[in-house]
């Protein structure tokens, strides 16, 4: 197997990298980078691992579960090519113990060998939060074909807008945790490059935050689309909020139903959503963005992050694979009462949010319903899943209405 040194400079996205820095640049950059580990683990070397393991006895997340000591010992002097160490992996995890109702998953990786050097603990993370698959032995499909989609039209007296989003990584450039400023730079060097090549219904326009103007930024907080700087302390101790706002931004095309956010918690998140409830229509145009971006993307030298076996790569373990969360807003004011409804949403592999987002109420019975699983099933598989979902959903309000009862659906889906 070649030596990661070597797929660097035999990689499509060489041409890319020397064009800006220099062979020389680049091969000092790594030796250098490679060095500091070096010195780092040396220093290391004068504690025993048992004195260095954190305390995860008061914790609620998957890394806790599965870090033992003899697993932190085996890994904790190890780092990817980049640098980037099994400490800065679990530190949100550390620093945050968890909802004491809601598993979080506990680590970031900081790029695409993080889950190659310190699979041990990522791979028994993805079987516990991803219901089951396993690394070692499962492929991932991927599908982008939205003319599969069956139903894709809700009731719009019910249902008020919908969304489908995913994230993607450059391949070769670290992620936001732990990223450069060059490096994160580049990732939006390389983006908007691309997306500058968009035609038809997809052609817009990109906003830098650090220097849009004040009517800009008002705009784009009318149309719900300004992202912030993180204030979760999960992010805030992943490290995503260093430098805000440098090399961040916003594209959108012109109707306002594309939408790719540069540099937040992953090097792009890819967005189409539109009023009402065409779900059908919202991801035809995902499949159709996506791929042209991709296809734009690799003309230029570069590609997403993609395997096999993990699917699209990303910052959180949550959204390997797909990356996909289709959602929509839906009034169930009487469903969202009746003692069934998170047993319903369980079986139908579906999750609740207010319409503000994660931890936020819902208002007037109006729910933000998504898909729950990422990994394992294709973009295909999961729209469909919540198209189905959503209309059983739908069908038990109107049956509530009417005064007649509602059962609870079997499981849709079984662990891998």
């Amino acid at each position: 197997m070649a030596s990661t040194f070597s797929r660097i400079f035999s990689s499509r996205r060489t041409g890319g990298i020397l064009s800006l820095v220099g062979a020389g640049s680049l091969a000092t950059g790594f030796l250098l980078g490679r060095d500091h580990v070096k010195a780092v683990a040396e220093r290391r070397n004068l504690y025993p691992a048992s004195a260095d393991f954190p305390d995860l006895t008061k914790h609620n997340n998957c890394m806790a579960s599965c870090l033992t000591p003899g697993l932190y010992a085996r890994l904790r002097d190890k780092a990817t090519p980049a640098g980037w160490t099994l400490d800065q992996c679990i530190q949100t995890g550390v620093d945050n113990p968890g909802h004491p109702f809601i598993k979080t998953v506990g680590m970031v990786a900081g790029d695409e060998e993080s889950y190659e050097v310190f699979a041990d603990v990522f791979n028994p993370v993805i079987l516990e939060r991803h219901n089951g698959y396993d690394v070692k032995v499962m492929r991932h499909p991927t599908d982008l074909d939205s003319s599969k989609i069956k139903q894709g039209m809700f009731d719009e007296k019910y249902v008020l807008s919908s969304r489908v989003r995913t994230g993607r990584s450059i391949r070769g450039l670290s992620m936001p945790p732990a990223c450069s400023r060059a490096e994160r730079r580049e990732v939006e060097r390389v983006v908007t490059d691309a997306l500058s090549g968009l035609k038809g219904d997809l052609t817009g326009k990109y906003y830098k935050l650090s220097n849009m103007t004040d009517k800009e930024q008002q705009q784009l907080i009318d149309d719900h689309f300004l992202f912030d700087k993180p204030v979760s302390p999960l992010l805030m101790s992943a490290g995503m909020a260093r430098d805000w706002p440098d090399a961040r931004g916003i594209w959108h095309n012109n109707e306002k139903t594309f939408l790719i956010w540069i540099n937040e918690e992953d090097h792009t998140r890819v967005i189409s959503m539109e009023k009402g409830g065409n779900m059908k229509r919202v991801f035809d145009r995902f499949c159709r963005g996506l791929k042209e971006v991709e296809r734009l993307i690799y003309e230029k030298g570069w590609e997403f992050m993609w395997n096999e076996r993990l699917g699209y790569i990303l910052t959180c373990p949550s959204n390997l694979g797909t990356g996909l969360r289709a959602g929509v807003h839906v009034k169930l004011p009487m469903l969202s009462k009746d003692p069934r409804f998170n047993k319903i949403l369980e079986n139908l592999r579906l999750q609740k949010r207010g319409t503000g987002g994660v931890d936020t109420a819902a208002v007037g019975g109006t729910f933000d319903i998504s898909n729950l699983d990422r990994l394992g099933k294709s973009e295909v598989e999961l729209v469909q899943m919540v198209v189905d979902g959503v209309n059983y959903l739908v069908e038990c309000e109107k049956k509530l209405e009417r005064g007649q009862d509602i059962k609870i659906p079997a499981s849709v889906i079984k662990r891998f």
